[in-house]
């Protein structure tokens, strides 16, 4: 088996590699043993009793404000909290906060649905299947992207379909990407709406239409009372693509510019979590700022273990990778934001294997 670390897996030696032993019991056994997966509710309960009085603090003061351009301001103010209170979701939504399944997913519900206007359904179908199978081609929604090539065969056939300037903007897809994200506020809560409406399966499908429903209309409403139409859609379009650039800034690092995984090759579950994701180091403002989400190894070894546990993690896990000679990628922010750049340009441009993975050159020195 092969891997590049920004291109597609592929299978030469499969049949041939040995058969790797399960280490993934042997780190759940020490990260347990290091209480490392206790819950912390004082933690969260601080959280969230904290998020929905900060959010209602930034509603009473556009109310104050009124109708005037410094609007904007609170427009950005509240793209920072929503996205906020959405990592304190997301926390819930990977069971993080509570023991009980049932108290995690009511706290997503109120978290998503009412105060960020997310539906938890779309969410955890779309978050589930990425959480399996990260950066594997035809089984990772976050790598099926209507407008961004992730890979060199989705490239080829958007090329094959396009001419002139868009066949130019397909080749600088990279420099595109975080513009983009500008409308994936807007993208989120259409396909959250579109989502909680379909005849496809969704628990408590009701309660998520009542929750979005009241959330998407009383905002509109609240904000077309106390601004004029001009300033009121000024304001939308501020929040909105703050929101998604700040949403998409945060999830980006973690898996662009990692190895893809083609449909019919296997990997072990340790592997495939730590081989797939990337790190952000920095400071604990870092940590707050990006939810945890830097710390993209260790959440997608453990799903579960609270965000404050994270950091502590990393060095251990760090440390059991290196024992065992799998491959642990940590950079710096900016560092990160470079090679999703680059490597979505490259795809654009067409190259097939930008670069050499580790993991290739052990296997095929076997």
């Amino acid at each position: 088996m092969t891997i590049t670390p920004s291109g597609p897996v592929r299978s030469t030696v499969r049949s041939t590699a040995p058969k790797t032993p399960n280490h993934y019991t042997e780190l759940s056994q020490l990260v347990t043993a290091s209480g490392l997966m206790r819950r912390r509710y004082g933690y969260y309960w601080t959280k969230l009793i904290a998020a929905p009085l900060v959010l209602a603090g930034v509603l009473v003061l556009f109310v104050v404000i009124g109708d005037t351009w410094w609007q904007l301001v609170t427009a950005a103010v509240l793209a920072v909290v929503l996205t906020q209170v959405a990592m304190l979701g997301h926390d819930a939504a990977h069971r993080q906060i509570f023991r009980s399944g049932r108290w995690n997913d009511w706290t997503t519900l109120v978290i998503g649905n009412l105060l960020v206007g997310m539906s938890y359904g779309w969410w955890q179908h779309k978050h589930t299947r990425h959480h399996a199978n990260p950066n594997k081609v035809g089984s990772d929604p976050d790598i099926e992207l209507p407008v961004i090539s992730f890979t060199p065969e989705q490239a080829d056939r958007r090329r094959a379909s396009r001419s002139g300037p868009l066949r130019w903007l397909i080749a600088h897809q990279g420099v595109l990407f975080f513009p983009i994200l500008l409308l994936e506020g807007l993208s989120l809560h259409a396909s959250s709406v579109r989502r909680v409406f379909v005849r496809e399966p969704l628990r408590r499908r009701p309660v998520e239409i009542a929750f979005i429903t009241v959330r998407i209309v009383g905002y509109l409403a609240l904000v077309f009372l106390v601004l004029s139409p001009g300033i009121a859609f000024a304001f939308l379009g501020v929040q909105l693509g703050l929101f998604g650039v700040y949403m998409g800034m945060a999830f980006a690092p973690n898996h662009k510019g990692m190895p893809l995984v083609p449909a019919d090759v296997k990997v072990d579950f340790l592997r495939r979590q730590v081989l797939m994701s990337r790190n952000v180091r920095g400071s604990r403002w870092l940590d707050t700022a990006m939810g945890g989400l830097n710390y993209q190894i260790e959440h997608h070894l453990f799903p579960s273990m609270p965000r404050p546990h994270l950091r502590a993690a990393s060095g251990m896990i760090a440390a059991f990778c290196r024992e065992h000679d799998v491959p642990y990628t940590q950079t710096g922010l900016w560092q990160s934001y470079g090679i999703v750049v680059r490597y979505i340009n490259r795809v654009g441009l067409g190259e097939r294997d930008p670069f050499a993975c580790p993991l290739l050159e052990q296997r095929q020195a076997v």
